[in-house]
């Protein structure tokens, strides 16, 4: 596997400190945010051009750093049609910009009915399954023009909340360009922990092929909700995942999530030490 990391959660630099600091921090491939990890200017459209696309490979391939997720984490079920223009355009955005950058993948989560992003029951209807299903379309059409896979990432809160329901989108969509970022951890909740490993046995069987990415993370139980933390800190059954991946995708890309500065070399440490160990 090739352990990454996500660039807004290393210290923060200018680009040309940034990925060297990636490199020199051990990491293989980085899972980057334009509008979270850039700050010397202010990512939008207008800034997201060919040029910027080549220096951000350039610096990439002198560190030995691949770009393993372009994230852009918007709702794509944004009920207010002005908004939910707005967000399909960025959508194609990244996606023209990944096929210059030379990125693997153009990831995002799965949304909610709501303009709030935030969840609610009726994200688990049939009805929102549905108008995601519909929205996703057009944005896995324009990707496969491009080149570029568009990898829907499922969580618990949101509209593809299951392991079943991911594999309904695929299935539904029926693209070599969509595939999945898979975190066990967002597919968790307080009432479901008990099934961690039956669940992630699950996305092995039901999305192995469609695995593209897997994210990394830990959790643990505070009152009636997950608290998410740096891998190998929580209760996720870490031997289990670690096993998976070095049986059925070896170099996949494993980007590191809820860490800071100051724990993100011991925690690549500690994937890299389970990993040789299962």
């Amino acid at each position: 596997m090739r352990i990454g990391i996500r660039a807004h959660d290393v210290k923060y630099a200018p680009l040309d400190e940034l990925i060297p600091n990636i490199h020199n921090q051990g990491f293989h491939c980085m899972h980057i945010a334009l509008s979270k990890s850039i700050k010397e200017f202010k990512p939008e459209i207008s800034t997201m051009t060919p040029g910027l696309a080549m220096y951000i490979k350039e610096l990439c391939a002198e560190n030995k750093v691949d770009v393993a997720v372009l994230g852009c984490y918007l709702n794509l079920c944004n009920p207010n049609p002005e908004q939910h223009k707005k967000i399909v355009e960025k959508y194609k955005a990244h996606i023209r910009f990944a096929s210059i950058l030379g990125c693997g993948v153009v990831g995002t989560e799965t949304g909610a009915v709501n303009e709030e992003y935030k969840y609610e029951p009726a994200n688990h209807s049939e009805e929102a399954l549905e108008t995601f299903i519909e929205n996703l379309r057009p944005i896995v059409k324009y990707a496969e023009q491009f080149g570029v896979i568009f990898a829907i990432e499922p969580v618990w809160k949101h509209i593809v909340y299951t392991v079943e329901r991911a594999r309904k989108v695929l299935d539904a969509i029926d693209s070599p360009n969509l595939q999945i970022i898979f975190d066990p951890v967002n597919l968790l909740c307080v009432d479901n922990i008990d099934k961690q490993d039956e669940i992630i046995e699950k996305a092995f069987e039901l999305l192995g092929d469609d695995i593209a990415v897997v994210h990394c993370k830990d959790y643990v139980v505070e009152g009636n909700e997950l608290k998410s933390i740096a891998a190998g800190t929580g209760s996720l059954n870490y031997p289990l995942l670690l096993k998976k991946i070095k049986e059925y995708k070896p170099y996949v890309h494993c980007t590191l999530e809820n860490t800071v500065p100051e724990n993100a070399v011991a925690t690549r440490e500690f994937m890299e030490r389970t990993y040789a160990e299962v």
